[in-house]
């Protein structure tokens, strides 16, 4: 359930106007360059932008977000230009929408509906689409007001009206409802994925992330030649896709690419998204994918290590990959990024240009992370394999006639704890 679809055929596509407030307190040129990806998120869920207003204020204004006077202006401007929609690059509180609503008699909307919208319509498996649904309720909750009546038609119908409720209240409760079964949905699919840990316990995990429309999709087909979705569109990605590949050594890693980051990435839609975002927290390894060609890449990597500190996961080992190196033409800034990132690979997932550096790069970076053992069970002892994957992985194990064969990668950290528990195994 979305507030707006900006999803249409061609021939009916939304006009829309962008706006911005630049505070006094802040630098001009942070809030032209958030527009600009405003203007990038407008173009990929399919609307045509005739014109961008910026309002610089002291402060924000409580009613009108950009003050009555404005409102009015905008007003006219909207009438001239037939405009069908206004988006706000700030969230907007449910008041400051219906005055402006009000006042400008057409849609408005913030950037976070426009960015839940984009994820309603790239949402494919069980999952995203349970969460886009679920972050859209909680958006609507505080801005419900009469327009949305139509609820109780789509949940119930006779008998869901409770003796003397208004439609309002009764839309409210409807909601909650949706958002308790929403979030019960999510527990049981976190069930599944559990038990699919289990089954690839035995696998080094890896993760993908970085700016949106950095090559990320497109260095996971060049990683593990697959075909995985590729588009020149903001959250092309939603879901969660992975491959397997060997990296040096040998060693088998399963590889996921999840959804990428942006500037103001509203705070409540990384919650939302957490469970999406489990393959990135729970990875032994993350590969930072960098385009190294767009102009605004190092404010992209400042982004993405915001959001991996928001995720707690800001300590792990990490490999930059600065990609599109084929759209540039400057020596001087591979060799500036290479001194400041030693452990970075600079490449072409489109022209596969070093995709196998970035292989002995991630095997490099593991070995000095993980020690690698091979312990013997006798078949009583089989029961302590449960528990030495809890601590190790679990690389393979081989069956003998007397013993289990079992080869583990251990991280630096669990080496007490795994040693302590071997002691108990072989007194």
């Amino acid at each position: 359930m979305s507030q707006t679809n900006l999803y249409k055929t061609s021939s009916s596509l939304e006009k829309c106007i962008l706006v911005a407030v630049a505070l006094s307190s802040q630098k001009k040129w942070i809030t032209e360059e958030n527009l600009q990806e405003l203007e990038e998120l407008a173009s990929t869920a399919g609307a045509i932008v005739v014109d961008k207003i910026i309002q610089e204020r002291n402060k924000y204004d409580p009613a009108f977000f950009i003050g009555k006077g404005k409102a009015e202006q905008l007003a006219l401007q909207i009438s001239e230009f037939e405009v069908d929609l206004l988006i706000f690059d700030d969230e907007l509180s449910p008041a400051q929408i219906r005055n402006l609503e009000q006042i400008t008699d057409i849609k408005v909307i913030d950037r976070s509906a426009l960015i839940l919208d984009i994820f309603a319509a790239h949402a494919k498996s069980r999952e995203a689409r349970t969460q886009v649904e679920l972050a859209q309720l909680n958006y609507l909750l505080p801005r419900l007001t009469r327009q949305w009546t139509h609820l109780s038609r789509q949940v119930g119908g006779i008998g869901t009206k409770g003796p003397g409720e208004t439609q309002l209240e009764t839309d409210r409760r409807l909601l909650r409802t949706r958002i308790s079964y929403l979030n019960q949905e999510l527990k049981n699919i976190e069930k599944q994925r559990l038990i699919q840990r289990k089954q690839q316990q035995e696998f080094i995990r890896a993760a993908l992330v970085g700016y949106t429309n950095a090559g990320k999709s497109t260095l996971m087909n060049a990683l593990t030649h697959s075909s995985v979705l590729i588009e020149d569109k903001l959250f092309a990605t939603l879901d969660t896709t992975i491959r397997k590949l060997n990296i040096d050594g040998g060693i088998p890693v399963l590889l996921s690419d999840t959804v990428g980051f942006i500037r103001k990435l509203p705070h409540h839609l990384v919650a939302s998204f957490r469970s999406t975002l489990a393959q990135t927290v729970e990875a032994d390894i993350l590969l930072h994918v960098i385009d190294i060609s767009n102009p605004m890449y190092e404010e992209h990597i400042l982004t993405v290590d915001r959001i991996l500190k928001d995720l707690n996961i800001s300590d792990k080992p990490l490999v930059m990959v600065f990609n599109k190196v084929d759209k540039i033409d400057s020596e001087s800034l591979i060799a500036k990024n290479q001194l400041k990132y030693p452990n970075s690979v600079f490449v072409s997932a489109k022209k596969n240009i070093r995709i196998e550096k970035i292989k002995k790069t991630m095997y490099t970076t593991l070995k000095v992370r993980f020690k690698e053992k091979n312990i013997k069970l006798s078949y009583q002892q089989s029961h302590y394999l449960q528990k030495i994957g809890e601590i190790a992985h679990i690389a393979s194990t081989k069956y003998g006639e007397q013993n289990i064969t079992v080869q583990v990668r251990i991280e630096k950290e669990n080496e007490l704890k795994f040693n302590n528990l071997i002691k108990k195994i072989s007194p």
